[in-house]
C-alpha cells in the first residue's frame, strides 16, 4: 500500500475471497482510513458497475501467490456522502449488494467488538463482500479466534474443513443446510468439533431446521439477523430448534408496525451511493420482513415483497417450501407467485429432483401430500421441474417472479 501511495481517504476495491493477504489488506486499509469496497464472486458487468458507482480509485486484485499488484484508476470522488466521510477522516467501507452500494462508517461497525466474546475456530462461509462475512471476520479476529477458509463452499468441502481444522462455529444459510442434508456429507466427515451453527440471510423452513437438529443433535443452532444497511444485530433463539428469535442489543432499537419489523441502528449505513436514503425522518429502517410476535421474540415469516396473494388470501413461500421439501425425490424447491387474471396470483413450485420423474406423477404426489398439511389456496397450482440451481453464489434462495401484482 505504501509503495502504491494508497492512503487515507482513497477509495480502494479489494477483490477476492478470504486469504491471509486479503484479510491483512482489509485491516490495513481500515487502519489508514481508506474507503474499502470489498468485491467477491461478482460478474465482469457487476464489477464494472460497482467500480463506477463507488468511484474506486485503486483496485487490489487477488495475488494468487505472486507479487501484489495495485491498479490505479483516474477517478475523482464526487459523491457527497463519500466526500463528507473522507473529510472527517473516519474509517469507512463501501459495501456492495444487489446493485446498491451502501456506505458505512467502519468506526461504528467496530464498536460492537470492544466487548470480549468467546474465541472460536470459525469457518468463513459468508463472502467477504457480505456484511455477515465482514462481521464474522472481525468478530473472530477481535476475540482471538481462528478463521478457517475454504476454496469452494459445497457441502463436502465445508465438512472436510470442519473435520480437518476442528471448526467450532459454522455461520451459514438455510439453503446450504438443506444442501448439506440432501448430500449427506455430514455422514462422510467428522463434525464432532462443531458447537454452534448460525443461520441467516433468508427464512429457515421449519422442516429443514427439524432435520438439521436430528442429524446434528449435539450442535446448538442459532438464528442470526442483519442487513447490509444496518449491520448484524445480536440475536438469541428461544431454543436450539425454535424459529423464534430475540434481536437487538446495544446500539439497536426495534419496533413492529403493521406486522413489519423496523430497526434503528447506531451502526446504520450513511446512505446508498446510487439510491435515495431508505430511512425515515427519525432514522428508522423498514426491513420489509413480516414477523409474528411472542413477547420479546419474533418469528420471521418472509419479505413483504415475497407474499403471494391468492384471491385475497396471503401466504409465504417458506411455509409451502417447508412442506414440499419433506417429499421423497425432491432435492430443492422454490415457491413463488405468478400473475393470474382470475385470482390475482397462483402458487408456482419450481422443483429440483434427485432422479428423473414424470411431471404428471410429481404433480399428483405433491397435491396428494399437501392435502391436510396446507390450506387449499396454498397448494401449488403449477409445478415445474428445473435442472438449474435455485440459489445464488451466497447460498440464498432465488425466487424470480413470473409476474407480479
Amino acid at each position: 500500500l505504501d509503495a502504491a501511495a494508497v492512503g487515507a481517504g482513497q477509495v480502494v476495491a479489494l477483490e477476492g475471497d478470504y486469504s491471509p493477504r486479503a484479510c491483512a489488506l482489509l485491516l490495513a486499509l481500515i487502519e489508514r482510513a481508506a474507503v474499502v469496497v470489498p468485491l467477491s464472486g461478482v460478474t465482469a458487468a457487476e464489477r464494472a458497475e460497482f467500480l463506477d458507482v463507488a468511484e474506486v480509485q485503486a483496485v487490489v486484485p487477488p495475488a494468487h501467490g505472486g507479487p501484489q499488484r495495485i491498479e490505479r484508476r483516474a477517478v475523482w470522488v464526487a459523491h457527497p456522502l463519500t466526500r463528507a466521510l473522507i473529510e472527517r477522516g473516519d474509517f469507512s467501507s463501501g459495501a456492495t449488494g444487489k446493485n446498491k452500494a451502501a456506505l458505512h462508517d467502519f468506526a461504528r461497525l467496530l464498536e460492537k467488538f470492544q466487548r470480549p466474546r468467546p474465541a472460536l475456530r470459525t469457518l468463513s462461509f459468508l463472502l467477504l463482500d457480505h456484511i455477515g462475512g465482514i462481521n464474522t471476520l472481525l468478530h473472530t479476529l477481535a476475540n482471538g479466534g481462528a478463521v478457517v477458509t475454504v476454496v469452494t463452499r459445497d457441502p463436502d468441502t465445508v465438512c472436510a474443513a470442519v473435520a480437518r481444522h476442528r471448526v467450532q462455529l459454522l455461520p451459514t444459510s438455510p439453503t446450504f443446510l438443506n444442501l448439506l442434508l440432501v448430500s449427506e456429507a455430514y455422514q462422510r466427515h467428522d463434525l464432532s468439533s462443531l458447537e454452534l451453527v448460525t443461520y441467516g440471510t433468508e427464512v429457515m423452513p421449519e422442516s429443514t431446521l427439524r432435520r438439521v437438529r436430528e442429524v446434528l443433535p449435539d450442535v446448538r443452532l442459532q438464528q442470526t439477523y442483519g442487513l447490509s444497511e444496518l449491520g448484524i444485530l445480536r440475536s438469541k433463539s428461544k431454543e436450539s430448534g425454535s424459529l423464534w428469535v430475540k434481536v437487538g442489543g446495544e446500539g439497536f432499537e426495534t419496533k413492529i408496525v403493521d406486522g413489519v419489523l423496523w430497526i434503528r441502528a447506531r451502526s446504520a449505513m450513511l446512505g446508498y451511493l446510487n439510491a435515495p436514503s431508505p430511512f425515515d425522518e427519525e432514522g428508522w429502517f423498514n426491513t420489509q420482513d413480516m414477523v409474528e410476535v411472542d413477547g420479546d421474540y419474533i418469528r420471521i415469516l418472509g419479505r413483504a415483497t415475497d407474499i403471494i396473494n391468492v384471491g385475497g388470501q396471503k401466504l409465504y413461500p417458506a411455509e409451502v417450501e417447508s412442506v414440499l421439501q419433506q417429499l421423497p425425490n425432491i432435492r430443492d424447491v422454490a415457491v413463488l407467485g405468478e400473475k393470474n387474471a382470475l385470482t390475482g396470483q397462483i402458487v408456482v413450485a419450481r422443483v429440483n429432483l434427485h432422479a428423473p420423474e414424470p411431471l404428471a406423477t410429481l404433480r399428483r404426489r405433491i397435491r396428494d401430500y399437501s392435502r391436510g398439511k396446507l390450506a387449499p389456496y396454498k397448494i401449488p397450482v403449477r409445478i415445474e421441474i428445473v435442472d438449474r440451481p435455485q440459489f445464488n453464489a451466497r447460498f440464498k434462495k432465488m425466487r424470480r417472479a413470473v409476474g407480479g401484482m
